[in-house]
């Protein structure tokens, strides 16, 4: 079996950090490993306007956005198929096909569901498109078969609602010879990357909260944002013992430093762990662990934002990469719809057995 990779984004607004250690990093490394066959990039536009629907504007614009976030942190349009989802109605089919595998009382009882939708305060009135996620969500997996799917912890239940699908659709339509592939999450390595929290020390990074460093964000701004971060309140002197839980700093530290930086930009500590030990007994000032953090921010940012630079100057070239990632995406889809219809015997004009048995029967 062919080992495939189905990821992506919604185009609410520009990528940010907790993106990039969450999943994007790790995108670009599979795509790099030779280890897939066939790696997908979905710009999930389609989905992000079943909670944005009063602001269409809002997810238009955003598309080359994250395309250029993409494309800047490394995802390689000759390795990887990268697309928009509306761009693909054969995805809108196959939900469709899906929801009849699916009770309303099994979508109330998914966690990611509920935890949005108390997110996002919609209570009684949900809007059924986002409700019905989590059936697209399997849409967009089982399209492409995907084997992996590079997600953060707070997905897992999406993926086995997709894996619970799968296997109800090939035991009712195909228990003899399976059509629908069933997915494996992958998970970030680094328990720090399942979650970054915003700067300001609050569990999600958002937009609207303005606690975000973006990947396009300019050397300046990105300094800015680490050295106002949250860190220990109750660590008042350099003298004082600190406390690494909920210190922002150091899970940022966590999620991004080597020791390789610590031999080129603070030499007094060999690696992270020494660094901790030293703050939690007192003596380390967070200023000083702050300047850390940026160097190390500023090295990993700077080659992003110089590729960004030049993928800016040709915006149609861009644009270009979308239409033909969208092209090769439907034609995968579109087979795998086809199969769909095999399998449910709703290929009517494709099965010459049943177009010859109903016309013997009424001679």
């Amino acid at each position: 079996m062919s080992k495939i990779i189905l990821t992506g984004d919604r185009p609410t607004g520009r990528l940010h950090v907790g993106h990039y250690v969450g999943s994007l990093r790790r995108r670009v490394e599979l795509q790099n490993s030779g280890e897939f066959d066939k790696t997908y990039i979905m710009i999930a536009d389609a989905q992000a306007l079943t909670d944005n629907i009063e602001n269409p504007e809002k997810i238009r614009q955003n598309i080359i956005e994250v395309a250029l976030d993409y494309m800047s942190a490394g995802l390689d349009p000759a390795k990887s198929t990268i697309f928009i989802q509306s761009q693909i109605p054969e995805l809108c089919e196959l939900s469709f096909y899906y929801m009849d595998l699916v009770t309303v009382s099994r979508l109330q009882r998914n966690p990611t569901v509920k935890a949005e939708i108390q997110m996002r305060n919609f209570e009684a009135s949900i809007p059924v498109g986002f409700f019905t996620y989590p059936i697209s969500q399997a849409s967009d997996i089982t399209a492409f078969k995907a084997t992996t799917v590079p997600v953060g912890e707070d997905q897992l239940p999406m993926i086995e609602q997709t894996r619970e699908i799968v296997h109800k659709f090939n035991s009712v339509y195909c228990p003899d010879a399976p059509v629908l592939v069933e997915p494996t999450a992958l998970l970030p390595e680094n328990e720090a990357c399942k979650r970054l929290p915003g700067t300001d020390g609050k569990a999600k990074m958002s937009k609207s909260l303005g606690n975000c460093i973006y990947l396009a964000d300019t050397a300046d701004e990105v300094r800015t944002k680490i050295m106002s971060m949250y860190t220990d309140p109750l660590h008042l002197m350099v003298s004082d013992p600190g406390h690494l839980e909920g210190n922002t700093v150091f899970t940022y530290l966590d999620a991004f430093a080597k020791d390789e930086h610590f031999e080129r930009y603070l030499p007094d500590y060999a690696n992270l762990q020494e660094m901790k030990d030293h703050y939690t007994r007192g003596g380390l000032g967070d200023v000083k662990v702050k300047k850390l953090l940026n160097n190390i921010m500023q090295e990993t940012l700077e080659p992003i934002r110089a590729r960004r630079k030049e993928l800016e100057k040709d915006i149609p070239a861009v644009y270009d990469v979308l239409k033909k990632g969208s092209e090769a995406a439907r034609e995968v889809a579109a087979q795998t719809l086809h199969e769909v219809k095999d399998a449910m015997r709703i290929n009517y004009f494709d099965d010459v057995e049943l177009i010859r048995a109903q016309s013997e029967k009424y001679q």
